[in-house]
């Protein structure tokens, strides 16, 4: 406990910034992906390609080499003083993460449209719906509802991935271990304790997925 209670400022800072990761990835990771999910069944050719070579080609790049390219690549891209520059550790870590996961959240999303009937998008059609209203209205919905389970899976994974960040100088909770050594603090108590949060915060996450799908539960 000693070890929790001497370095509060430590542990409240890193799991306050890696919260402010997941919520900034995760925003990024819903929105981009649901776009890129609708492209990926979308009728038109051009959109389903820019969704498969996107998803394609970030999900098969290992999440490290994109803090690398966003790290050291992007100041390269936009030197200071250009649009785009600027822009702090945590919030290039926060564009990595959201990138990321977003192509994992587009595959959910492609998974539940899948299992959409068919007849819905028809019946779009026949009440003069373009395809976008149709899957705003009537098909994006129903997915929503049905791949609250695996949506919940990809966000416990981006939680933990903000880990990744540690190593790019941004203090969230995977950097606590490297500031308790500088501390002469035991470090076996610091990572447990750091376990222990973490499960807690995957734990508030599971009891929020079953509340969504209490709410969001269609009656057969």
């Amino acid at each position: 406990m000693d070890v929790l209670f001497n370095n509060t400022d430590l542990f409240v800072k890193g799991f306050g910034t890696t919260l402010v990761l997941f919520a900034g990835g995760g925003a990024i990771a819903l929105v981009l992906g649901f776009i890129t999910g609708a492209m990926r069944v979308s009728p038109v050719p051009i959109m389903r390609a820019v969704g498969t070579v996107y998803v394609n080609l970030v999900r098969n790049t290992p999440l490290t080499l994109l803090f690398f390219f966003f790290a050291f690549g992007y100041p390269k891209l936009f030197p200071v003083g250009s649009w785009g520059s600027g822009l702090s550790y945590v919030e290039l870590a926060i564009l990595a993460l959201g990138l990321y996961t977003a192509t994992y959240v587009a595959e959910v999303i492609r998974s539940g449209i899948n299992t959409i009937p068919a007849g819905q998008m028809e019946a779009g059609r026949a009440l003069g719906f373009t395809f976008t209203q149709s899957m705003q209205l009537i098909v994006l919905p129903q997915a929503g509802r049905a791949v609250v389970p695996p949506m919940m899976s990809v966000l416990i994974a981006l939680l933990k991935n903000t880990t990744v960040a540690a190593g790019f100088s941004v203090l969230e909770a995977g950097a606590i271990r490297a500031y308790l050594s500088e501390r002469s603090e035991p470090l076996m108590a610091g990572l447990l304790w750091v376990a222990a949060i973490f499960v807690v915060l995957v734990l508030l996450l599971a009891m929020l997925q079953r509340v969504l799908e209490k709410k969001l539960q269609v009656v057969r």
